[in-house]
């Protein structure tokens, strides 16, 4: 296998770090794009891989960035809108200003990020994902997309937050109870993704949907949670009414527990119908074995932790 230049917008977060070791593991020249790469020195200390400021917000300056690259791959995404950062403008405006600048670069490959049931279901989380993907079928470039189910792994916003919330009180109430979930390890979808770009002939113009071996609702994962942590908080599962009410205090609530747009996007069950690992060839690791671990709080990174397949 040739080593490949690539550049990697999102880099410096959760699937990002997984996903960098995996490419730099295997002698891939690396650059990571970052608004305050000063902020994450240990990734400059990986094989070949450098970090650079950039302003996401100009296409001439990304575009300098992305001379000599064989590829991109954009991770950058947002389960809520903090400030002047909205769904619009990391979901849809940044993949077109990045569709901009591979051209005036001379980029032809882009990988990028998607969700499992982008478009559908009524959160403006996963409408706007399914915008990204529009923008990116129709951008002219050789375009693989990823849709994975919510991903776990340690420092998570799935298992880790779920066990920090519930060592707060001896009562959760649990909104979307109901919901079916088929969680990926972070590691799988790094390796989905290492595959497609060493194989770009075969992943181009390819959608994989990266969906976990195990399909639980939501409520049977908190509990699995709270057993593994060792917890003896009741959980109370609410109707559609007050769980919505509890959405919208959300942002005001101890822990900021759930937003009523993640209210919304738990109104879609987030399982697959296509198989993208097995396309692949990956075996995905199933999350109960991982909860013993990820509920740990001095456990190390995931990127560290290798369970046996």
């Amino acid at each position: 296998m040739i080593p490949r230049r690539i550049v990697v917008l999102g880099g410096t977060g959760f699937v990002g770090h997984s996903l960098l070791g995996q490419l730099s593991t295997r002698g891939h020249r690396l650059t990571v794009l970052s608004r305050h790469p000063e902020r994450h020195r240990d990734l400059g200390v990986l094989p070949s891989t450098v970090l650079r400021a950039v302003d996401l917000e100009d296409p001439a300056q990304l575009a300098r960035h992305l001379e000599g690259a064989d590829t991109v791959i954009n991770l950058v995404g947002i389960l809520n809108p903090s400030g002047r950062q909205g769904f619009s403008q990391i979901h849809i405006d940044l993949p077109k200003r990045l569709i901009a600048a591979c051209r005036l670069a001379g980029v032809a490959e882009l990988h990028q990020m998607s969700a499992l049931k982008a478009g559908q279901g009524l959160s403006r989380y996963l409408k706007s994902r399914g915008e990204t993907e529009q923008v990116v079928r129709q951008s002219g470039l050789r375009w693989t997309l990823y849709r994975p189910s919510l991903i776990f792994g340690r420092h998570d916003s799935l298992v880790g937050r779920f066990a920090r919330l519930l060592r707060t009180s001896p009562v959760f109430p649990l909104p979307r109870a109901q919901v079916r979930l088929a969680p990926t390890w972070v590691g799988d979808v790094a390796e989905a993704i290492v595959r497609c770009v060493e194989q770009p002939l075969l992943s181009q113009h390819q959608t994989f949907e990266l969906y976990g071996p195990e399909t639980l609702t939501l409520g049977e994962l908190v509990h699995a949670i709270r057993d593994a942590a060792g917890l003896r908080t009741r959980i109370v599962e609410l109707g559609d009414g007050a769980g919505r009410l509890l959405a919208q205090l959300g942002p005001w609530l101890p822990g900021r527990p759930m937003s009523l747009d993640n209210f919304q996007t738990l109104r879609t069950d987030s399982v697959g119908k296509s198989d993208g690992y097995a396309t692949l060839g990956i075996t995905p690791q199933g999350i109960r074995a991982w909860l013993p671990l990820l509920v740990d709080p001095q456990a190390p990174p995931a990127r560290m932790i290798q369970l046996p397949r």
